[in-house]
């Protein structure tokens, strides 16, 4: 990779974070012998980190399955979210929303709410031993597609009564298998609880799960890839001034592009739709944000100014109040804008870099 492609000192945000997904191979190894199974690191990776490419998104998930069974206990959930954000700081992220889905933490005992709390004190702990370096971070709540309307109702109640840092709701899991509108009700309670509303959706064939997600309020698509598919929809997220949050290395992985050059990443960005970029899941995608900035932009040939925008379209999007974000934007316009106009090279590397 080209030296002008080294990204990791610039201020970055990244929106689309799962918890479980971002569990350290080496941690998982500990939190299995202190479980009483043993698991060799090899054995971890197979299972944590997914191929380049799965047969579809319901197997991709299944690379979820070890880290969420050993994620079930609170000293667990704050080691890996205080292992995430020093990961973050090291890979200069300064704004942060890190996801994941309490109810699928409750096999040990846990209540939604102690779940919750465990996230966010291991979060304060990483702040308090990392100092001014530490990212300001939000949480965002994600309900199951597979779950009860109803227990996501409730999520949706317990995800506004615990207040900050939680920021957001969303909607995960097997988009193919499990429809969006039957947990309208739960998005009701977390719009009028203040909280931002995130769906997963279009990272299946067809656009109808991101017109479900539209429907239910949705301010952002965590992924959106198949919004290239339809102009009108397209049309309609510019109106909306909705935001996909893409992931091209993960949406690479789902089959929803066959490759990164395919990846309709500029197209959208290039037709007048907010996106981000971000990695989904650092350990199951293997990534890095510094990386999947790199990568993206080598692959799709953006120009220094256009990943400027969709870089600070991270800070400008997030769901943390704006006075919090203020500085952290102006921090982040003041750094890209420097390196976007250091030279009017394309972003991508030289013919001689490996691009990714």
């Amino acid at each position: 990779m080209g030296a002008d492609l080294d990204l990791q000192p610039l201020p970055k945000a990244e929106l689309h974070q799962h918890l479980d997904g971002a569990m350290r191979v080496e941690t998982a190894v500990a939190l299995a012998a202190v479980a009483g199974t043993s698991l060799t690191a090899d054995e971890a990776r197979r299972r944590m980190v997914a191929p380049d490419r799965c047969a579809s998104q319901a197997e991709l998930l299944r690379y979820f399955e070890l880290p969420i069974s050993l994620l079930q206990t609170e000293r667990a959930l704050r080691r890996v979210a205080a292992e995430l954000v020093a990961d973050l700081v090291a890979d200069g992220v300064r704004y942060a929303e890190i996801r994941w889905a309490p109810r699928l933490h409750l096999e040990g005992g846990l209540s939604v709410g102690e779940v919750i709390t465990a996230v966010a004190v291991g979060i304060a702990e990483a702040a308090a031993a990392i100092g001014p370096r530490t990212p300001l971070i939000g949480l965002i709540v994600s309900a199951m597609r597979s779950h009860p309307p109803a227990a996501n109702v409730q999520l949706a109640h317990d995800a506004v009564a615990f207040g900050p840092p939680v920021v957001g709701f969303d909607l995960a899991g097997d988009e193919a298998g499990f429809p969006a509108p039957p947990h309208a009700a739960a998005f009701v309670v977390a719009r009028e609880g203040g909280l931002g509303l995130s769906v997963h959706a279009g990272e299946v064939p067809g656009v109808e799960h991101i017109v479900e997600a539209l429907d239910l309020g949705a301010r952002r698509i965590a992924h959106g890839v198949t919004a290239i598919d339809d102009p009108a929809l397209v049309q309609r997220l510019r109106e909306l001034d909705v935001t996909l949050d893409l992931c091209p290395t993960s949406n690479v992985q789902s089959g929803v592009v066959s490759g990164l050059g395919a990846h309709p990443a500029a197209r959208l960005h290039r037709a007048g739709v907010s996106v981000t970029l971000s990695t989904d899941d650092r350990t199951v995608s293997g990534t890095t944000l510094s990386a999947e900035l790199a990568r993206t932009a080598a692959a799709l040939r953006l120009s220094r100014a256009e990943l400027a925008q969709i870089a600070l379209n991270g800070f400008r999007r997030g769901f943390a109040p704006s006075g919090m974000r203020a500085p952290l934007i102006a921090e982040a316009e003041r750094a890209w804008s420097s390196w976007a106009t250091r030279t009017a090279r394309p972003a991508h590397p030289t013919r001689t870099a490996r691009a990714g």
